[in-house]
């Protein structure tokens, strides 16, 4: 799902100010309930122009009247505050992961309304047979949630281009080329979800997925890099509140980042990655449990608190790749923080002594602390919450999207 901030600028039509005046009120809302004169205040807007557009808005499902507005301090009688709809259109997020698949649907106010996990080994599967798997669980989840989405993001594990429906490469799925968006309906035709079929369909990379989810739901500065990992290493970079996507739509690899030039060979083609010290093969290949299937972080996690040292010591010699990458980064990009996320989350109290270690000694632009290296709360439910968060935000964005 592409960030949006906000519309546009466009030709001064008079359908292009109400479609424009219509996000401005829904998302003055979307921050908090507001009566009608409350948002004429915040606005600038007539009190006579807000009442029209919010009837629109309540019309399509977007707002509802919740009650008394709290006591402003004035004279008279307190106004109605006006909500974001609980039961209005919603956001089905989708991810595709290696070792599984997941489905979300969450309403306007970004609350959760069903979740749903399935592990099960996609490697080398044909994409056909994994979106019919997928497709299944997202009818499931939809029926579940009891809401109309209004749209359908897709994570998935490797480079999608900018423009959002091709996956160009997926190194660990041993994907290439896959049409993400044709495929998926395709499958959602076949398990009878007609109308999960007509969704309009965005795909992004998992990585900046959960960076946005990051952004968005993680209570963080808007200057961060996000690394995480599932079986691959993945990063976000978010500079000024936006991800910096590049020109290509590819920033943010830094699983192949080379940490050794010399080292063993990666699945891109290139040498030394940082995926072949701190992905998931690698770090069972150095645990000694390689060939080992299943969930990977939690079987290796739970071997590190019981003190497995070996288990411990493939840990740190992750971290510490990691910590060289991240530190080539932050001397680069100079952000606020560093955020582990994914299942780097989960590992963290055996990845971060390392860390921290190589990013106090390679970091040049001072001062750096330990403080500004961070564990997210999200941690493995990020790239699917940021799938579906990211479509309500696009409605709050443009409500008048829902019109076409």
């Amino acid at each position: 799902m592409r960030d949006t901030d906000g519309l546009r600028a466009g030709p001064a039509s008079q359908q292009g100010m109400r479609r424009s005046n219509l996000a401005l009120v829904l998302g003055v809302i979307a921050r908090a309930p507001r009566s009608r004169a409350e948002v004429a205040a915040e606005t600038g807007l007539t009190r006579a122009a807000v009442s029209s557009l919010a009837e629109e808005l309540i019309a399509a499902g977007l707002l509802v009247e919740e009650g008394p507005a709290a006591p402003s301090g004035k004279v008279g009688r307190p106004g109605t505050a006006l909500g974001l709809n609980p039961e209005g259109p919603g956001g089905l997020g989708a991810e595709i992961g290696v070792e599984h698949l997941g489905a979300c649907v969450v309403d306007l106010r970004g609350e959760v309304r069903s979740w749903r996990r399935q592990e099960i080994r996609n490697r080398d599967r044909r994409p056909a047979a994994v979106m019919a798997d997928l497709a299944e669980l997202l009818r499931r989840a939809t029926a579940e949630a009891r809401l109309r989405p209004a749209g359908l993001a897709l994570a998935v594990p490797g480079l999608v281009g900018d423009g959002g429906g091709v996956l160009q490469r997926a190194a660990n799925l041993g994907w290439r080329d896959v049409s993400l968006a044709a495929e998926l309906r395709l499958a959602l035709r076949a398990t009878g979800a007609e109308a999960l079929a007509e969704l309009p369909v965005e795909a992004d990379n998992e990585a900046n997925l959960g960076g946005l989810a990051e952004l968005w739901l993680g209570g963080g500065p808007d200057h961060f890099l996000h690394v995480s990992a599932e079986a691959g290493v993945g990063g976000a970079i978010v500079v000024g509140g936006r991800l910096l996507r590049g020109a290509r739509g590819y920033a943010g690899e830094l699983g192949h980042v080379p940490v050794h030039p010399d080292g063993p060979a990666c699945a891109c083609g290139a040498r030394g990655c940082l995926e072949q010290y701190a992905g998931e093969a690698a770090v069972l290949r150095a645990a000694g449990l390689e060939g080992i299937r299943g969930d990977w972080v939690a079987m290796l996690a739970e071997r590190a608190e019981a003190g497995d040292e070996e288990v411990r010591a493939a840990l740190a010699g992750a971290g510490e790749a990691l910590g060289t990458a991240a530190a080539g980064a932050v001397n680069l990009l100079d952000p606020a923080e560093v955020v582990l996320g994914g299942g780097y989350a989960q590992l963290a109290p055996w990845l971060l002594p390392a860390m921290r270690a190589e990013l106090a000694a390679r970091v040049t632009v001072r001062p750096w602390s330990g403080e500004r290296l961070r564990v997210s709360r999200l941690g493995r439910r990020g790239p699917l919450l940021g799938a579906a968060v990211g479509v309500v935000r696009a409605i709050v964005a443009d409500p008048g999207r829902l019109e076409g």
